[in-house]
């Protein structure tokens, strides 16, 4: 009998630790998620201040990290808008430029995950960003 009680409560706590170390592994990834799409938005915009302000005939070629999750990348009024998926629900979080950037059109940053080959040019009025 002592050995059923024993057994009982053992496999009560290890279910309470496996349920906490699910709920904070979720959370952790969720972290690493933020963290990823904020080095890309970063990465981006960094490097199109470096373009702008180096004159037109500037470019500059990146390779940058998209994780998984992600449902939109848009680009609104000098504004990186980045569009994901949480464990919590769909997120969108916005990323400021300090120069003028557009994308061109038919070169859009797509959503797919993986790594992506940016190409930034300089104009006199923006930074130009497409996806190679």
């Amino acid at each position: 009998m002592e050995f059923l009680i024993l057994m009982g409560f053992l496999t009560f706590v290890i279910i309470g630790i496996l349920g906490i170390g699910y709920f904070y592994s979720g959370t952790i990834n969720d972290r690493i998620k933020s963290t990823q799409i904020s080095n890309f938005v970063n990465k981006i915009t960094s490097t199109s201040e470096i373009v702008f302000y180096s004159g037109e005939p500037s470019k500059a070629t990146i390779s940058v990290h998209l994780p998984e999750g992600i449902s939109a990348v848009e680009i609104i009024n000098d504004t990186i808008v980045v569009t994901y998926h949480l464990t919590s629900g769909q997120n969108k979080a916005s990323f400021s430029s300090d120069v003028p950037i557009i994308e061109i059109p038919t070169k859009e940053i797509s959503a797919n995950s993986g790594l992506k080959i940016l190409t930034i040019t300089a104009n006199q009025t923006h930074a130009l960003i497409e996806e190679n």
